[in-house]
């Protein structure tokens, strides 16, 4: 018995084999690129749990230096529930919750193993582009899906969780032999920290410093694979925090901050009305030169980029 429990409790911590889900290669012939684009490669980074207020606050200084570079805003805003499933799959989908319907959290509790959404991976790789996923908790099993990722890796277990350093090591191995044109790269450290002591905690402060070394790290090896003006990147979160937790429509939990950086942004601050994390895949998918679906709700985001982006895009 007693060994049964033990078995069941690593299990529950993410003591299994990581989950690697892998596509053929596409056929080129069956799969062109778009003519025109505002740039052929995209690095998308969630920093799970990162409040907009903990950039400023605990010296973030990557972070900084994305936003004084690039176009940002410190207003965005994530759905309710403001939960990390949840909240990625409207960031990935271009879809609110009322029409993805993922509103569960976790793998144990998943209504389906798979979600068949469309996702920015889905559409991407059906017009030629090559995608890649690096998620750092298993909850995101879901998003695994077959077909739409070249490569994907997470955690096993149910509740299984990586460090923000762990998940970049393993970008920096895959970027030296690969150059996706689609890479996402979701780090956790803060939201875990948020939750074992406190949103804004010391040792909240410290995940967000040590995700800013982290994410340092990332853009180097970015730079390093696709040169350092041949790509773009946006830096967003899920959600925010307050207390030791998350999920409301408390402004703590849903503002988030939003930071476009690299090929064709325009700097500056972002004003007028909030960028929504389902605007996140809408312009993902405009920087590729493709057409949203017609049913996406999210909008690309235009005022980021200049304006002979714009014309060089769609």
């Amino acid at each position: 018995m007693r060994k049964f429990w033990i078995v069941a409790a690593t299990l529950l911590l993410g003591g299994c084999a990581p989950r690697y889900v892998m596509s053929p290669p596409l056929s080129l012939g069956d799969h062109a690129q778009p003519e025109h684009s505002v740039t052929r490669h995209i690095v998308l980074v969630s920093i799970d749990g990162l409040r907009p207020d903990a950039i400023e606050t605990y010296g973030a200084s990557t972070l900084q230096r994305l936003m004084r570079e690039g176009s940002y805003t410190l207003a965005a805003s994530t759905i309710t529930p403001s939960k990390t499933l949840p909240s990625h799959t409207s960031m990935l989908t271009g879809q609110p919750p009322d029409r993805h319907h993922v509103l569960w959290n976790n793998v144990a509790t998943a209504k389906s193993a798979l979600i068949e959404t469309p996702t920015v991976f889905s559409v991407a790789r059906s017009k030629g582009y090559s995608t890649a996923a690096f998620f750092s908790k298993s909850k995101f099993h879901p998003l695994q899906r077959p077909g739409t990722l070249d490569y994907s890796q997470a955690p096993g277990g149910w509740f299984g969780r990586w460090s923000s350093e762990r998940t970049v090591t393993d970008v920096e191995a895959h970027l030296g032999s690969a150059r996706p044109n689609v890479l996402f790269v979701h780090l956790s450290d803060p939201d875990r920290a948020g939750h074992q002591d406190g949103w804004m905690s010391a040792e909240y402060g410290r995940a967000v410093r040590t995700t800013d070394v982290a994410l340092a790290r990332l853009l180097l090896a970015a730079e390093r694979a696709y040169g350092a003006t041949n790509f773009s990147m946006i830096v967003t979160a899920d959600h925010g925090g307050h207390d030791r937790d998350h999920g409301s429509d408390d402004p703590r939990d849903v503002t988030i901050p939003w930071i476009a950086w690299g090929r064709g942004v325009e700097p500056g601050q972002l004003l007028g009305p909030s960028v929504r994390t389902m605007d996140t895949a809408a312009t993902l998918l405009w920087l590729l030169g493709i057409p949203e679906p017609a049913d996406w709700f999210g909008s690309p985001v235009l005022a980021a980029f200049s304006r002979g982006a714009d014309r060089a895009g769609l």
